[in-house]
């Protein structure tokens, strides 16, 4: 009965990410609210946000310079970045939808891949936050399951990475973020 609350919740979520985006509201402008409680769950969730609220502002109205540059020619560009930072995305979600990864190319705007990006983390997110035990959500490539534990130092810190990476490329073009975004509070200010 337990599973079967958790797959309607996880529906509903779903289907409110989708009528988000539809009216063109992505998730992250600000980091939700904290929960009352400490759990593994609540905690890997809020990782999960603060990541999503980080991504958010560093891809906000990103122009065709921003994406385009490059800080050497060994390095990615900006949207080559972005682009990565979704498939970790990837790679987080199908944990918590306890999906294997598989690398199939999709052809995405900018605007498409930091949608998905975002509905990614965010479903992720929910997830994790219901969960009594987040130990079950595995990395899964073909026949290896790898623990939880290298959601934290792999995928979830490497996009944090990244974005803090787009950041300084955003500053080097001469469009920084928005200096209301508060990452402490998590809040945009007036």
């Amino acid at each position: 009965m337990k599973y079967l609350l958790f797959i309607i919740t996880v529906i509903i979520s779903t289907a409110s990410v989708a009528q988000e985006t539809l009216q063109n509201e992505l998730p992250y402008y600000e980091v939700p609210d904290y929960p009352e409680k400490f759990t593994a769950g609540t905690m890997a969730a809020r990782m999960v946000d603060a990541l999503g609220f980080r991504f958010y502002w560093s891809t906000d109205s990103l122009t065709e310079k921003d994406l385009v540059y490059k800080a050497n020619e060994d390095g990615r560009s900006t949207e080559e970045t972005i682009k990565h930072i979704h498939d970790l995305s990837k790679i987080i979600v199908n944990s918590t939808l306890k999906k294997q990864n598989t690398r199939i190319e999709e052809a995405l705007s900018y605007e498409e891949m930091r949608a998905k990006t975002l509905n990614n983390l965010k479903t992720a997110a929910d997830i994790l936050r219901e969960s009594d035990d987040i130990s079950q959500y595995k990395i899964i490539f073909g026949e290896r399951e790898i623990p939880f534990w290298n959601q934290v130092n792999g995928p979830i810190a490497d996009a944090i990475w990244h974005c803090g990476q787009i950041v300084i490329y955003r500053r080097t073009t001469g469009n920084p973020i928005n200096p209301k975004v508060n990452h402490f509070s998590g809040k945009v200010g007036e």
